[in-house]
Formats: C-alpha cells, sequence, structure tokens
C-alpha cells in the first residue's frame, strides 16, 4: 500500500536561520504558530476520513520541529498520542535541521512515538551551504544521519537543485554523498525564488542567475534514476504545488507538474536507447508497467509528439511484470 501523511504545517517555528531561499509562511500557507488543538482537530477529522491508517503518519511539517522550545514540542507531540497505536495512525514523521538533533531530541522523540525523521539536507557543498546562509556543515548532515539510523527512525533526506553558487556538479556530488549515507527516503526541490528572502534581491541584481526549467528536469531526471537504482524512495519531486507558491514567486524552478516532466525525460531517453539499435523504424510498440502508460507518453503527450518529428510513431502499451521505468520494445 502506498505510504500518505496527515501534514501539519509549524510554519518557521524553531529554526534559528532564514537561508537566502526561505519564506516559510508561502511555502506551507500559513502564519499562524500552531497548537496542539490543532493537532487534535486536524487529526480528529483526518481519522474520520482516511482509511488505510496503518500507512499513514501524523507528519509535522514546515518548521524545525526539535528547534522548537521541549515543552511546545512535546505539548504538539502529546496531542498526537491518541491517534496512534491499534486503530489508529502507524506513527509520527517530523522534519528538521542536521543541527538540531542530538541524543536527547531522539530519546524523547522516541518516547512519544515518532517514526520518520527527514533532514533538511539541502546541499553537501559547505561552500554552497555557507552561501545561502545554512548554518550548518555536511559534516553536521552526516553526523544527524548516523545518529537517527543508530536509534532505529526511519530517515529521510532532502535536497535542492540549483541553489545560488551550486553547479550542476555539486547537485550531482551532493546526490552521491546522501546516497552514501542510506536514508530510506528522499525529496528533491528545485529552487524557488520567493517574495521577501534574500534570494529575490541576488535575483533582482542578477547576482543569481537560476537554470531553466528544462535543464533542472533533466538533472533530477538523473537523480531520480540514481537514487531509484540505490533503493531510496523519491517521494517528493519538485516543491507542493499551491496557490501561495504561484502567486508569491518571482522566478526559479516551479512547475506545478515537475514531476511528471521528469519522469517524462526518464521515459525519452530510455526509448532513445532502445531506438538506437534499430535502423531507421517508422513505428514501435512501447510495453511499460501498466502505471507508467501516461509517463511513457509523456507529458501532456510530449513524448508522443518529439518521436513523431523524427518520424517515428509510438504507441504505448502496459504489460504486466515489466518494471516501472523500464520498457520492452517491438517492430
Amino acid at each position: 500500500m502506498a505510504h500518505s501523511n496527515i501534514a501539519i504545517f509549524v510554519p518557521h517555528k524553531g529554526c534559528p536561520h532564514r537561508c537566502s531561499f526561505c519564506n516559510q509562511h508561502i511555502i506551507s500557507g500559513s502564519t499562524t504558530p500552531t497548537t496542539p488543538e490543532d493537532v487534535t482537530r486536524i487529526c480528529s477529522e483526518a481519522r474520520c476520513t482516511v482509511s488505510d491508517k496503518a500507512n499513514t503518519e501524523i507528519a509535522f511539517f514546515g518548521g524545525s520541529f526539535t528547534a522548537i522550545p521541549r515543552d511546545e514540542m512535546t505539548a504538539l507531540l502529546k496531542a498526537a498520542q491518541p491517534f496512534l497505536g491499534e486503530d489508529g495512525f502507524c506513527g509520527i514523521r517530523i522534519s528538521t535541521r542536521p543541527d538540531c538533533i542530538d541524543e536527547s531530541v531522539l530519546s524523547v522523540l522516541k518516547t512519544y512515538g515518532v517514526t520518520s525523521i527527514e533532514l533538511g539536507a539541502q546541499s553537501m557543498s559547505d561552500r554552497v551551504l555557507a552561501m545561502n546562509e545554512r548554518g550548518h556543515t555536511a559534516e553536521d548532515v552526516a553526523r544527524a544521519s548516523v545518529l537517527i539510523r543508530s536509534y532505529g527512525f526511519s530517515l529521510g533526506l532532502q535536497m535542492m537543485v540549483g541553489l545560488y553558487g551550486a553547479s550542476s556538479q555539486d547537485d550531482s556530488d551532493t546526490a552521491d554523498a546522501l546516497i552514501r549515507l542510506h536514508p530510506d527516503t528522499v525529496r528533491i526541490y528545485p529552487t524557488v525564488i520567493l517574495r521577501q528572502t534574500r534570494l529575490e534581491r541576488l535575483y533582482a541584481d542578477g547576482t543569481y542567475q537560476p537554470i531553466s526549467i528544462e535543464e533542472a528536469a533533466q538533472i533530477c531526471a538523473d537523480l531520480l534514476d540514481r537514487f531509484e537504482s540505490n533503493g531510496i524512495s523519491v517521494i517528493r519531486c519538485g516543491l507542493h504545488a499551491s496557490d501561495g507558491v504561484e502567486e508569491e514567486m518571482v522566478g526559479g524552478l516551479y512547475h506545478p507538474a515537475f514531476r511528471e516532466l521528469c519522469d517524462t525525460l526518464r521515459y525519452r531517453q530510455l526509448i532513445d536507447q532502445k531506438l538506437a539499435a534499430q535502423r531507421h523504424p517508422g513505428s514501435a510498440t512501447v510495453l511499460v508497467h501498466p502505471s507508467c502508460v501516461g509517463k511513457a507518453a509523456g507529458h501532456k503527450k510530449s513524448n508522443l509528439h518529439y518521436f513523431a518529428q523524427r518520424g517515428i510513431t509510438l504507441r504505448i502499451r502496459p504489460q504486466e511484470g515489466i518494471p516501472r521505468f523500464a520498457c520492452k520494445l517491438t517492430f
């Protein structure tokens, strides 16, 4: 069964830094503090509507959860307790900073039923981290990851593509470094320029020039292949679509169907490789996993159009037994 989250946003709560790209109020769509009463309300509503509770976590996102004053953090966790256990949700997921993890806080999280911890690594280049005012180092990410694993939590890592000062090689090296830490899950966030951020000012004066959506999609398509080939699930690729982001962004790498763009390129490259062994085929049938028919056809059928322009008519057909992001061609 697919995993799902009951998302509870804690906007910019607890975070001791303001990174170059960060405006959590826009990303989370919330500006007011989250209370234990909010947790109770959200979980109560979800308990009535979510059918697969055994694969659903209560998730505190949006801020650096373990940097919240301890009594506030435990109050939110306590409010979630009645919704765990038999006939309840399977655990609690939190997101935080690598430099806000130690044995003391991990012991508290374990006591209150936290099952998964996501770290905002963003980059594993100390130069890029410093340029974006992250306030932590790559070593902090590695140290926290090992500690989280030692306590038996599921580990998630988050990285960003196209950050201020980062090259495509930096992004590639970050992916390699994260793979070596053996996370269970990864999120990939292409950099979006939001209002009221330092990145907006850098963009306005020409200091920061974002890469194109097309280049970002190509980079992320390659990263998706690399993470998944190492058994790491990429649970998000692209910023969550919301009206707040679309209204408040001033540039950068946002597309409401960004993951779809990446998956389109993954199948295009795969089909291209298969076709390279053939001499001028006029048509081909592409057999793919039943869940991937749309992905193989491409976003807005762009792969069908791409190959048609090369004089090749493709027919995409489902076939059981073919893995996701693999295909078989017949002529």
